[in-house]
């Protein structure tokens, strides 16, 4: 594990940020930049009253913001994104003013202060509807189906310009469906608040069949500090799981944990099958390359999905 480093987490009261922030905070210094548009200080409780956790409010679309930053860290996790997908469809300038503009004006902090090294979180969807299932890194051309997905891919692209450019080294963690304790939006939250308002029917957009592989935050973040630590090099990796998991099956985990039961499925249909356009009805990514870099996940899919059902359904309660 990382000691000893200073660590700048963009986004780090957020769903990955924050899990992220309160693992390395323990036995590193670790500042949190966050606008709280998605993020809450209730997701850093367990390090809030820490002197090695630093919470700052900026917004990373304001270039003037970075000058209030130190200048010596030893890396920077850049997660602060829209990481709702569906959002984008609805404002097209969601996705370019936050996650491409945003994260320029990180890599010209990072270039500015000279910091040399950063994970960045990219996507599944900058893959598009890939002919090759389970996908590769190597797969090619990436045409994505949503301006979340173009706005990754995008990032990805000045990422490695950058590293070319001004030897910042760039991981680029290309997620599955990411799921777990702190998540504020995504299927399993969706669920949850639709049981809660009507516990006998339950509407699910698209067919139901829609398939995804899914990684549990726990395994997404050790995942990425491993090949942070036995890396030397630039890369793009796949962090996912060898299984697909389908809506319905979601969605009759959350009615048995809910202690529900008879609960009628009302499917939307939507275009074909999806849930909403730009949605990928099917995707798993290779996990090849992270088993190379040795690194295997504690849990798969389903299980990985049951496990996330239990924390956001308890949270949202509690």
């Amino acid at each position: 594990m990382i000691s000893d480093e200073k660590i700048l987490i963009t986004g780090g009261a957020g769903f990955i940020g924050s899990n992220m922030a309160n693992l390395l905070s323990g036995s590193n210094s670790v500042t949190v930049l966050d606008d709280f548009s998605g993020g809450t200080l209730k997701n850093l409780v367990e390090r809030s009253d820490k002197n090695d956790l630093k919470i700052m409010r900026g917004d990373i679309r304001n270039r003037d913001f970075f000058q209030k930053l130190d200048d010596d860290y030893d890396l920077v996790v850049h997660l602060a994104a829209n990481s709702d997908v569906r959002a984008g469809s609805e404002d097209t300038e969601t996705d370019m003013q936050i996650n491409v503009i945003g994260t320029h004006n990180v890599l010209e902090f990072m270039r500015k202060k000279d910091i040399k090294q950063i994970l960045f979180s990219s996507s599944s969807t900058v893959y598009g509807e890939a002919d090759i299932i389970p996908t590769p890194e190597n797969y090619g051309p990436e045409l994505p189906i949503s301006l979340y997905g173009a706005s990754k891919l995008a990032n990805e692209g000045y990422l490695w310009s950058y590293y070319h450019y001004y030897g910042i080294r760039p991981l680029i963690f290309r997620f599955a469906n990411v799921v777990g304790r702190n998540s504020t939006h995504g299927v399993i939250h969706d669920f949850v608040l639709k049981l809660q308002k009507n516990h006998q029917e339950l509407e699910i957009l698209g067919d139901g069949s829609q398939e995804k592989s899914y990684i549990h935050v726990d395994d997404c973040i050790n995942a990425m500090l491993h090949v942070y630590e036995n890396s030397e090099k630039g890369d793009i990796i796949n962090l996912g799981n060898d299984q697909r998991t389908s809506v319905t099956t979601i969605a009759k985990m959350l009615c048995q944990e809910m202690g529900l039961k008879d609960v009628k499925f009302k499917y939307t249909g939507g275009v074909e099958g999806r849930g909403w356009k730009g949605d990928v009805k099917v995707a798993q990514l290779s996990t090849e390359k992270i088993r190379k870099y040795g690194y295997v996940n504690r849990l798969n899919s389903d299980e990985s999905v049951r496990l996330a059902v239990k924390e956001i359904y308890g949270q949202m309660v509690h």
